[in-house]
């Protein structure tokens, strides 16, 4: 089966890309959404979790804490390292096991820290890159989680550069400020019907 890699900074519109990718009938992998089900309370990674960074990394509620994690992970790249540890292998099985039971015209794995991670770009065919300027990855992250510009910009830094997702793309999405919902999913739909031809 064609394997896609859909990747792009923060705020880029990822999801909205997949969500539009899903409706066209891609068999979609989010491995943020699997990330998000591993650390929900009774999710298979908290107990790890709590074990390797004691009870304040799990909150009231049973959840990891994401914010007291996120503090961890940016001021010391040895805790990035041990949490990118018990993560990491959930994820990968969690992804194999979606994988095998595919059934889309193709497969797109979301993989935010696609061209960082190293891993990745030998399991697609292609990667896809939805781009946006800067700024609007800012706002689109301050209207929608209300983190610190400060904040937003350092993980933004934590990241792969713009051009460096750019040097790795087969395909570009242009979902900037000034394209419409319309006008991305059009461009989606064009590299949709690509995508299609070259499963087999």
């Amino acid at each position: 089966m064609f394997k896609l890699g859909l990747t792009g900074g923060i705020g880029s519109g990822k999801t909205k890309v997949a969500d539009m990718l899903a409706e066209l009938g891609a068999t979609v992998i989010d491995t943020d959404v699997i990330a998000h089900a591993l650390t929900a309370v009774g999710g298979q990674a908290i107990e790890p979790i709590r074990t390797a960074f004691g009870e304040q990394a799990i909150s009231a509620a049973g959840a990891m804490d994401r914010d007291y994690m996120r503090d961890r992970v940016f001021n010391e790249p040895r805790d990035r390292k041990r949490l990118e540890a018990i993560l990491h292998p959930l994820i990968a099985q969690e992804v194999q096991r979606q994988t095998s039971q595919a059934s889309g015209c193709y497969v797109v794995f979301v993989v935010p820290l696609l061209i960082e991670s190293g891993r990745w770009v030998d399991r697609v065919d292609r990667v896809c890159v939805v781009d946006c300027d800067r700024q609007t990855q800012i706002e689109r992250v301050q209207t929608r989680s209300g983190l610190s510009r400060e904040r937003i910009e350092q993980i933004i830094e934590a990241q792969a550069s713009r051009q460096q997702r750019l040097a790795a793309a087969d395909d570009v999405l242009d979902n900037g400020a000034h394209i419409s919902t319309t006008e991305l999913r059009a461009q989606v739909l064009g590299l949709h019907q690509q995508w299609c031809n070259l499963t087999g």
